[in-house]
């Protein structure tokens, strides 16, 4: 097993890793609950290092923002912060850092695949980059969210204060410079609005 190294990601590739069963999979990352660790498609394994402070610090606010939200509409779904994973319909297992599940999909789950890695994907997410992160690596994981169902993803970019908003069917992501904006949850999350200034 040859572990590649790009930026602060190490990825896994070995027959061994692309044989485990969800389970063992889920296992393997209880074992190693020090780092944060995805899967893609392909089984290969995704390790990275935990969020640096100021990453941190904004994951907090994006997820209070969220739950506040929750907390006005408590039966239209569930929020996730960063440390969840989901099995996706392509097999792969994603952390986004911060998601919402409708009420009809979560309800659907029995409690054993609700307190693992939950077979659904996100009606909405989140991916905030952090200083470490490839713009890039983080695009191309936003198509791979469209691709599994998601109805409204964001990838904020703090640095450059920016942030794509991607939707099914559209061909580029819609841009919105700088952080004085709001972004509207739209008709995944009526009435949501997510304030860009608790993020610098």
């Amino acid at each position: 097993m040859r572990p590649t190294i790009t930026e602060d990601v190490i990825t896994l590739r070995s027959p061994v890793l692309a044989n485990m069963s969800d389970d063992e999979f889920f296992d393997f990352c209880q074992l190693n609950s020090d780092l944060r660790i995805e899967r893609t498609a392909n089984h290969e394994i995704l390790l990275m290092s935990p969020t640096g402070s100021r990453s941190g610090k904004r994951n907090a606010r994006l997820a209070f923002q969220l739950g506040k939200w929750c907390e006005q509409h408590p039966n239209l779904g569930e929020y996730f912060d960063s440390n969840t994973g989901f099995t996706l319909p392509d097999t792969s297992v994603l952390s986004p850092d911060a998601s919402w599940v409708s009420a009809e999909k979560w309800n659907a789950l029995t409690t054993e695949q609700q307190d693992k890695f939950a077979p659904v994907c996100p009606e909405f997410v989140v991916e905030l980059k952090s200083s470490s992160d490839s713009t890039k690596t983080l695009q191309a994981k936003m198509l791979d969210w469209l691709r599994n169902g998601v109805q409204l993803a964001w990838l904020v970019v703090p640095e450059t204060e920016t942030a794509y908003i991607y939707r099914p069917g559209q061909p580029e992501p819609e841009v919105v410079q700088g952080f004085d904006n709001e972004l509207s949850g739209e008709d995944i999350l009526p009435g949501f609005r997510l304030r860009l200034a608790e993020l610098r």
